[in-house]
């Protein structure tokens, strides 16, 4: 699925979960009802695959999601490594428990552009950028999303 096909998908007026996967912590960040604007939301502890989607399946309700979008984690010649996998098989698991459109974004270093953003301008220490990170991280993501959205009007 490209940009435009996710669009198309896309139903008016509801919000889009933005997830940073990792097998410890998923980083959440959540978009306004208008698609405009991606703000962190936060860091979901991982526990076992139930309890996530129990916890995804409150948060989707309670933020009246109506897509998500996932950041795939290619390598920088484009070809997908482990953690890309992990990735589609967690995005296979979330199709299966929501009826929602699931789009995957090209990640390439968006947590480490987010770190130095959090170290150059924030002046953040380490152990406060490891609570802000992959939440951060998740916001990175989806707001190039709802930029390029915007792009393809």
């Amino acid at each position: 699925m490209d940009i435009k096909d996710f669009k198309n998908l896309l139903p008016k007026y509801k919000a889009i979960l933005g997830i940073d996967y990792g097998s410890k912590r998923i980083g959440l960040a959540v978009s306004d009802l208008l698609l405009t604007v991606a703000s962190s939301y936060k860091i979901l502890y991982r526990k076992d695959i139930s309890t996530d989607i129990n916890e995804l399946k409150k948060i989707i309700k309670e933020k009246e999601v109506g897509a998500i979008v996932m950041g795939l984690p290619l390598q920088m010649d484009g070809s997908e490594g482990d953690t890309a996998k992990e990735v589609h098989k967690f995005a296979d698991i979330l199709e299966q428990n929501f009826n929602l459109p699931i789009f995957l974004w090209d990640e390439r270093l968006s947590s480490s552009a987010v770190e130095k953003f959090l170290i150059k301008e924030v002046d953040l220490s380490r152990k406060k950028r490891a609570k802000v990170l992959d939440s951060s991280a998740a916001a990175y993501i989806l707001q190039g999303v709802l930029d390029s959205l915007s792009y393809h009007q």
